[in-house]
């Protein structure tokens, strides 16, 4: 079988050229299905779009995209539909990170080795490349020339918009900022992760069974592996913050301590947080046991990001 490293890199690669078409040319005219519009040479809107595309092409694994592909291959989905979806998925979390990355929230001037989109472009262009990215992510969703099937279409924007929106990561975020963040307990972190990091995965995996019109024992698996996946994911960005460095990362370390910010290894101490963690690892392998092989990307996805060290 094809190692993980090389189907992470064929998604992230097939999602980039993808992705470089969309915002190639400007935003979608108003009623129309071709991409046009473009933007004056030197322009406000032309620096806005390159905002948008470096935030969305500047690399990152595209873990969701992966698991948005692969949990649709379960199902025969066509790739190139998944691909749209996946597309506006990673809209959605890149628009995320620009403003989590912005003075008001994180204040964060690091991502992924290079200057944070408000450092390189601007406060004010940043916050309006996350909103353009959010915004553009429905509008993929939305267009009558993606082979998606209207009811399936409908369905993944109302998914998308609860993960995204203020029941989803949005509401993760608030929690985040809070003062009571220095001071929740064990489930309370695992409801903000559920929310802010986790919600995102839940609809990456959901997407695949909505576009496979799944049915619903396969989309409880699916969504309990998400659930299980989202919280590997989340002790293992809180171990590597805690032991890691910026080189490695391509992002600031250490934060969470010096904000005093509650995280499953300060509450559970390193190696407590590193059981829960290969324990979380057989509970989301366990849940695609109902898929058989066909389901081997996802737990090769499960054992990558257990032992990942960026």
């Amino acid at each position: 079988m094809q190692s993980f490293e090389s189907q992470l890199q064929e998604v992230a690669a097939a999602l980039a050229g993808r992705l470089a078409l969309v915002l190639a040319d400007g935003i979608e005219k108003p009623g129309s299905e071709t991409r046009g519009g473009n933007f004056p040479a030197g322009g406000p809107e032309e620096n806005l779009l390159a905002a948008m595309r470096a935030a969305v092409l500047a690399g990152g694994k595209r873990l969701r995209p992966f698991l948005v592909i692969k949990s649709a291959a379960l199902f025969d989905v066509p790739e190139d539909q998944a691909l749209t979806c996946a597309m506006a998925l990673e809209m959605v979390h890149a628009y995320s990170l620009v403003h989590d990355d912005l003075p008001a929230m994180d204040d964060s001037d690091l991502r992924r080795g290079q200057p944070s989109l408000h450092r390189a472009f601007g406060e004010a262009t940043a916050i309006l490349a996350g909103d353009g990215l959010l915004t553009e992510a429905f509008a993929l969703l939305s267009r009558r020339d993606s082979g998606i099937a209207p009811e399936s279409a409908l369905e993944l924007i109302a998914a998308l918009a609860e993960a995204a929106g203020c029941r989803g990561m949005v509401a993760g975020q608030a929690i985040d900022l809070s003062a009571a963040r220095n001071s929740l307990d064990l489930p309370a972190i695992i409801r903000l992760q559920a929310l802010k990091t986790g919600a995102l995965f839940d609809f990456a995996c959901r997407a695949g069974a909505i576009l496979g019109r799944a049915g619903p024992a396969e989309r409880q698996a699916l969504a309990d592996f998400a659930a299980a996946f989202g919280l590997i994911f989340q002790i293992g960005d809180d171990l590597l913050d805690m032991e890691s460095t910026s080189a490695a990362l391509g992002k600031p370390v250490g934060q969470d301590i010096v904000r005093g910010k509650a995280t499953f290894p300060g509450l559970l101490g390193p190696e407590d947080a590193r059981r829960r963690l290969h324990g979380l690892v057989q509970e989301a392998l366990d849940h695609l046991a109902v898929f058989d092989n066909k389901a081997e990307p996802l737990r090769q996805a499960v054992r990558f990001i257990a032992s990942r060290k960026n």
